[in-house]
């Protein structure tokens, strides 16, 4: 995710010097999709073995997982090869990162649900929190007494754009969420709406930092301020810390947990 975002931000902002960390990002995305799908053939087998298990990994393969896997395989492998093209070639990335993060809503709860609009809405809810990660290392990059003129122009052209797509995502995921947990009472009485919560509240404190940066540091780094570049470059350190957690617990969510009956 964070290698379509950054892809999406370099598109999007005209950002340049993005191919290294975009690579190594892929890279490890595509060795963790690997891994990842190992670690299911061990979970069906029950033991350590069925990660190269060929029957159990086959079986594997014709799930739903297998077209995860296989959509996320093809999309990286576009995004790194449109990234070798140069400049011009950012749009074949593009369409990879879109492939990879396609990947994501093709299994787990909200398509086993079958419902195509809740899937549109995944994608969106997805490509908006692609280009929000995909942004924090380019400004985090720029955040220096050197270059704190293009922080501050690049925080605030980002700035401009959260304005309209953050209200879409935190709407995306309050409807998703009313799917899948339906009643209060599931929200606040079962495992899964108790993690639901805990990243709700994660969500809350990056939208704070975001607030902080937008509001605080990004207009005064346009006025000259000398501190601001090391203040908002702290707060997205915060913020990459977060969008970890939030990370994680989606993961919990989607993979651990399952939904209230």
């Amino acid at each position: 995710m964070t290698s379509t975002g950054t892809v999406f931000v370099a598109l999007l902002f005209q950002v340049e010097n993005i191919r290294r960390l975009t690579v190594v990002f892929a890279m490890l995305a595509l060795i963790a999709t690997i891994i990842g799908f190992s670690l299911g053939g061990a979970a069906l087998t029950g033991d350590m073995g069925g990660m190269t298990d060929p029957e159990m990994l086959g079986l594997l393969w014709s799930t739903p997982v297998g077209t995860a896997l296989a959509y996320r395989l093809v999309g990286l492998a576009l995004l790194i090869l449109g990234l070798m093209l140069g400049r011009s070639g950012l749009w074949v990335s593009a369409i990879g990162g879109g492939l990879a993060l396609w990947s994501f809503a093709s299994v787990g709860h909200i398509p086993d649900r079958d419902i195509f609009w809740l899937d549109g809405l995944l994608l969106i809810h997805l490509a908006a929190i692609a280009v929000w990660i995909g942004i924090l290392t380019p400004l985090k990059r720029l955040a220096n007494i050197s270059t704190a003129k293009a922080a501050a122009d690049l925080g605030h052209r980002f700035g401009r754009m959260a304005v309209v797509f953050v209200p879409l995502l935190i709407l995306a995921g309050l409807v998703m969420s009313y799917v899948l947990v339906g009643s209060i009472a599931s929200l606040v009485g079962t495992g899964y709406g108790q993690a639901l919560i805990v990243k709700v509240a994660v969500v809350v404190v990056l939208l704070g930092l975001a607030a902080l940066n937008k509001l605080r540091f990004v207009p005064k780094l346009m006025n000259g301020d000398a501190h601001a570049a090391q203040h908002l470059s702290r707060s997205i350190s915060f913020e990459w810390v977060a969008v970890i957690i939030i990370l994680l617990t989606t993961a919990v969510l989607t993979s651990a947990l399952t939904l209230p009956s």
